[in-house]
């Protein structure tokens, strides 16, 4: 198995304006890099590999984080477990775990914040790329929109979803509904341990969930997949607590 990032293509964007344009200020070249990452998944017949799009541009959510080769290795690892199942990846982003999931049988949602229409482009891009046919929806944590309604997953993926504190509350309020929908289902998240850890634990508690399985992230990585990255990476398991709803 190995990861390899490859620099596939550098695009310049430039705006030109005409000099004789009255009222209209010229705008200098603005450069944007647009690369691509291939991600290998297996040795054997069953091997795949996986493409994504990349753009520099981090406020865009287009850069494979190491949660998500993290979290897309361990559904590789589990591949049984995801055949056949019924998959949402929230804050899917470049989709790299979703997409996994998609090529190992599973019927999957893609989903980012609704506000994020360039996300959600990508991520339509990223699965014609990869000859995978999932779902494409606009979910906005902490949103009640129609949408959401429809969804009952057997299992929900997350990778670096647990970034922002002050949007941990709307995704907890998110995945507690979306796992009352389907009880028997779980969350699985990759995540850096950084401060928020308390208000994590504090969060689940009000939201009625609790953790079933925590592991280090490094773990269960292969040794040259794991070398290319860092950090303190957890993966959780995290289930409805039916004692506390009870």
């Amino acid at each position: 198995m190995q990861f390899v990032q490859e620099w596939a293509q550098t695009a310049e964007l430039s705006t030109n304006q005409d000099d004789d344009d009255a009222g209209v200020d010229k705008s200098s070249p603005q450069e944007e890099m647009i690369t691509t990452s291939t991600h290998h998944f297996g040795d054997g017949d069953d091997a795949f590999s996986v493409t994504i799009i990349e753009s520099m541009k981090e406020e865009y959510g287009l850069f494979v984080w190491p949660c998500s080769i993290i979290l897309a290795e361990y559904v590789w690892q589990q591949r049984s477990r995801f055949s056949g199942a019924n998959v949402i990846e929230l804050g899917a982003g470049t989709s790299l775990p979703g997409i996994v999931a998609a090529k190992v049988g599973a019927d999957v949602t893609l989903t980012d914040d609704s506000n994020r229409p360039e996300v959600l482009a990508n991520m339509r891009r990223e699965c014609e790329l990869n000859s995978v046919t999932c779902k494409v929806l606009g979910l906005t944590w902490g949103v009640w929109d129609e949408p959401i309604f429809t969804l009952c997953p057997n299992i929900i993926l997350g990778a670096d979803v647990l970034y922002e504190t002050s949007a941990f509350d709307d995704l907890f309020a998110t995945v507690a509904f979306l796992l009352q929908n389907s009880p028997s289902s779980v969350f699985i998240t990759a995540y850096h341990n950084r401060s928020g850890h308390h208000l994590i634990e504090f969060l689940m508690v009000k939201w009625g969930l609790k953790c079933m399985k925590l592991l280090d992230g490094f773990s269960f990585m292969p040794a040259d997949k794991a070398s290319g990255l860092s950090g303190n990476i957890q993966l959780v398991e995290i289930i409805l607590d039916n004692d506390k709803l009870s």
